[in-house]
């Protein structure tokens, strides 16, 4: 008990310093270039524009900040009755306004599920926008659906340059980046938080975020969620999802014994 504390507190004043740290860059950037603004127009326009982008990019961190914390609380999801099939259909609807890319369904099934729409369509669109950020115009984006052993898969996999073995486990945590690949700069503009966002609403649904990437062919991500049957509003309204069973991230390359990993 005592040990399970000190990790807590241990993980909490690590995630306050890597907070205050990403807080802290957007800061400075701004007040360097408000200190040197001048009279041009020109620079001042361009200013103006880096300045509102640099807060835009804060407001967004706080959001995603909120949204951790409120991942631990009992309410963070409302599970309703989700046709999967519409799910993926909506999100590749959303999906294909982010970028000039080859979109496509993977895979389709005719499945009923007791989870939040919203929230699940949040995930896959948090790894759709991961996929076009890693990717350039031209390259495939599929996202589809599957039953596996009794569990809902929901992938987005891509085409783009992949993912460093080093680095498949370490990009789930908080305020992480790729340190690994030929596309490592880019892989630091997201703010290191939204596979942690992935991560949380996988795991409020009782599942798993699994990783399959080779470097030079592309990633796939996966939601592997257990199966809740809708059985009426009254299940829904209470609150509580009905998936119970529990399970950590697994990246490529981990012990997988149902085969789920590509």
């Amino acid at each position: 008990m005592l040990d399970r504390l000190q990790s807590a507190f241990a993980d909490q004043r690590q995630f306050l310093d890597d907070a205050s740290h990403e807080l802290r860059t957007p800061i400075t950037v701004i007040r360097g270039h408000v200190e040197l603004l001048g009279d041009d127009p020109g620079e001042r326009s361009r200013t103006v524009a880096l300045v509102l982008d640099e807060l835009a990019r804060m407001n967004r961190m706080v959001d995603d900040l909120m949204l951790l914390a409120k991942a631990e609380r009992p309410d963070f999801l409302s599970p309703g009755e989700v046709d999967v099939t519409d799910l993926v259909m909506e999100v590749l609807a959303k999906a294909s306004a982010l970028g000039d890319r080859r979109w496509s369904v993977s895979g389709l099934v005719e499945q009923t599920v007791l989870a939040d729409d919203q929230r699940l369509t949040q995930a896959l669109m948090q790894l759709a926008a991961n996929a076009v950020r890693h990717t350039r115009p031209g390259d495939g984006i599929s996202i589809g659906a599957a039953m596996v052993a009794g569990r809902l898969r929901l992938s987005v996999a891509d085409t783009g340059e992949g993912i460093a073995p080093e680095d498949r486990t370490r990009i789930f945590d908080r305020f992480a980046r790729a340190e690994h690949g030929p596309d490592r700069d880019r892989r630091g503009s997201a703010g290191g938080l939204g596979l942690p966002i992935v991560t949380s609403i996988a795991r409020a649904h009782g599942g798993q975020v699994l990783l399959d990437s080779t470097l030079g062919e592309g990633s796939t991500f996966t939601l592997l969620l257990p199966v809740a049957p809708h059985e009426g509003h009254g299940a829904a309204a209470s609150g509580d999802p009905a998936p119970v069973t529990s399970a950590p991230v697994t990246s490529a390359g981990t012990d997988d014994p149902e085969g789920v990993s590509r």
